[in-house]
């Protein structure tokens, strides 16, 4: 029978319900406040909220308590379990929390990447309780969603900086939206409803494939007579396995109070997505790190493997995480709803106009924001976004636009219209105003943005950093230019014409798939990394540090530290991939395909003893061992491509190196390898093929 989610909903969750029934009123008052508008928690009231945390979670059969927190570019979080017990006395053990345990914890950041901001012997962090994202139980623990922050003061973390970019973003928000006329919102707030895409494969046949086990993605394997052609798994009947596995994701995500709301088949084999109904910025942080956990250790009691790589097979789709953005009053304005009439609505115009500014300006920091290095085998590969960055507006809001940038003003706009399918028993559908394409990074869908070329293993922090600081840099831009405007009216559309005109180039409603794109882009101007080791750098452009340092969102030191760390980063996990295929191609597939030869060998001189033609064996051990001898001299080059970018200091100088020198040493041995797959007995290959893991 399946879950009453009502019954079980948020039921391991200390949300405003539980403070409500738990906290003296005063108290309950005080925090849901703090958690609103802001303000200090004083340690009384920590001291009371503990004390009834502490209750509840006991309870629940918690035995001990946890600060969550996710280190930069660890996007699977981090925890340090610390038991409620106290010190005996009298042979007996109480259970304490205090507020100081709430408000604060102590964990070693020695081995957490700084990015030189500290050295090793300074290695204390802090986490510091956010009081706006709820604690929940896990695993008979506790946990506190926390913020994470070197002994000195930076921030090590994804959520910090969000949370200061959000304030900026409402801060910024609310003044443009005074000056606009709007005298009763308090507050702007990001909204995120992230999709996360993943694979489900066979736990058995993962175990016999290093190159999953070590760096999540195959690094050999050639493609199977049937891939993701026929598109029949799209939206197809879910596997009695997997629905059980979705089933129970679901049921322990809503006792966790997410609101997983969709799942179903992708289009590759053995690929899945599941999405939640929209949340607060860094409530969604917390959410959707918790998503992907659960989806990792449950596929365990079912005999699989969660895969969150981006691309953990080659030749089929890979997987993102879609981030559906919105900017929304706390009384319900959604800034990016267009309304029934959008060449009317000028709050609307210009916040648009100042989106356009600033996806135009930070571009390649956004690129930098939603990748990482398993993003450069899938972006731009027929599946996903392509690594330019654009906006896709569609034709309603996107003639709109166009009207306002040719004539200065916008006085008609287009209706959607309806779908009658010509059958009098099925309804006339209403369409919506704009169509989804599916090929744009940045695509308008009606009251929202998608931005579909975050990596789905990345935490999300980052990209909505950049979004929210972004429009709080356009938001202060505007406010600057339209303060003691004589006539206010005027100014604002004279500003939004200005905009728009000077961001045009940002604006692409066409296939983003197209061969004719990049070439379009590259006349416009816009910036196409391929790899992230060429966006990295965008950390500490002059316009970043400035737009950070700007709202206090993080220094110019602490950009230089996140710059080494994801330099360091791609170096780390392209050293990985490299020894693991040196490893495999030394151990398992040329030793096998040695043996094989003998085989071959030994059959063509069998048969040409026994007096026939023996000439289809030879012609076959040929051709093995042509392709053997390739692999071996591919085996060598990235032995020492792999060396060389080892042995270079400078973290930009060796991502480089592993990014062009290593990268086409890796596709050079892999290429006979793959082919050698195609013509070796199967029983002699070492590892599951893409076959078997696929369509198992």
């Amino acid at each position: 029978m399946g879950v009453n989610v009502s019954e079980v909903f948020g039921q391991n969750v200390f949300d405003e319900s539980v403070m409500k029934n738990r906290l003296p009123e005063a108290t309950y008052n005080e925090i849901k406040k703090i958690m609103h508008e802001g303000g200090d928690i004083t340690m009384d009231i920590a001291n009371i909220v503990a004390q009834a945390m502490k209750e509840w979670a006991v309870e629940k059969g918690a035995t001990h308590y946890t600060h969550v927190f996710q280190p930069y570019i660890i996007s699977v979080g981090a925890e340090k379990h610390d038991s409620f017990a106290s010190l005996p006395t009298d042979g007996k053990i109480d259970n304490t929390f205090t507020g100081k345990d709430l408000l604060m914890g102590e964990p070693d950041a020695s081995s957490f990447p700084s990015g030189g901001l500290r050295q090793t012997c300074g290695a204390r962090g802090y986490t510091a309780w956010d009081v706006t994202s709820p604690a929940y139980i896990k695993d008979d623990t506790l946990c506190i969603p926390t913020a994470f922050c070197s002994y000195t003061g930076e921030s090590l973390d994804t959520k910090t900086p969000l949370l200061k970019a959000m304030h900026a973003v409402s801060k910024y928000g609310i003044r443009l939206l005074r000056l606009l006329g709007n005298t009763t919102s308090r507050r702007v707030l990001s909204y995120v409803g992230p999709e996360q895409e993943y694979f489900l494969i066979p736990e058995d046949l993962y175990e016999q494939r290093p190159d999953l086990k070590f760096s999540g993605r195959t690094l050999f394997g050639a493609m199977p007579p049937k891939g993701q052609e026929m598109s029949d798994q799209y939206f197809g009947d879910i596997r009695e396995k997997v629905k059980k596995f979705m089933s129970d994701v679901d049921e322990q995500l809503w006792k966790l109070g997410i609101t997983a709301k969709t799942q179903h088949n992708e289009v590759a084999p053995c690929q899945h997505e599941i999405a939640p109904i929209f949340s607060v910025s860094n409530v969604a942080l917390d959410n959707n790190y918790l998503v992907m956990n659960v989806l990792k250790k449950t596929a365990k009691k079912y005999g699989l493997v969660c895969l969150l790589h981006e691309k953990p097979f080659d030749g089929i789709n890979g997987s993102g995480k879609h981030n559906n953005w919105s900017l929304t009053t706390d009384d319900g304005i959604n800034l990016f709803k267009p309304g029934k009439e959008p060449e009317n609505n000028k709050v609307f115009q210009l916040v648009l106009a100042c989106l356009m500014s600033a996806v135009d300006k930070h571009a390649v920091l956004l690129r930098t924001a939603a990748s990482n290095t398993g993003n450069d085998h899938r972006l731009g590969a027929n599946e996903a976004p392509p690594a330019i960055i654009s906006i896709y507006l569609g034709d309603q809001v996107g003639d709109v636009v166009d009207q306002i940038i040719k004539t200065g003003k916008a006085t008609s706009s287009l209706h959607s219209g309806v779908i009658d399918f010509g059958i009098n028993k099925l309804p006339v559908l209403e369409k919506d105003p704009t169509d989804r394409n599916r090929t744009s990074p940045f695509a308008f869908t009606g009251n929202r943005f998608e931005f579909r070329m975050v990596a789905s293993s990345n935490s999300i922090g980052d990209t909505n950093t950049v979004l929210s600081a972004m429009m709080a840099e356009a938001f202060a831009d505007a406010i600057d230019a339209l303060t003691g405007a004589e006539d206010l009216d005027k100014a604002v559309e004279e500003y939004t014409v200005k905009l728009m005109r000077e961001h045009e180039r940002i604006i692409f409603n066409g296939n983003g798939y197209s061969a004719e794109w990049p070439v379009e882009a590259e006349k416009r101007g816009l910036p196409n990394c391929k790899s992230i080791v060429d966006a990295i750098p965008s950390l500490v452009a002059d316009s970043t540090v400035k737009m950070y340092e700007r709202f206090n969102i993080m220094s110019k030191a602490e950009l230089e530290a996140r710059k080494e760390i994801l330099f360091e980063q791609y170096a780390g996990v392209r050293n990985i991939e490299a020894l693991t295929m040196i490893d495999m191609a030394s151990k398992m597939f040329i030793p096998s395909v040695v043996y094989y030869t003998k085989e071959l060998a030994d059959t063509a001189i069998a048969v040409k003893e026994a007096g026939a033609d023996a000439s289809t064996q030879i012609e076959l051990l040929n051709a093995v061992i042509a392709k053997l001898n390739e692999a071996k001299a591919g085996l060598e080059d990235l032995k020492k491509a792999t060396a060389k970018a080892q042995s270079i200091d400078d973290n930009q100088e060796k991502a480089e190196s592993y990014k062009s020198e290593v990268m086409a040493a890796m596709a050079e041995l892999r290429k006979p390898v793959d082919e050698l797959e195609m013509i070796v007995d199967k029983e002699v290959w070492p590892v599951p093929s893409y076959g078997d893991i696929l369509f198992y």
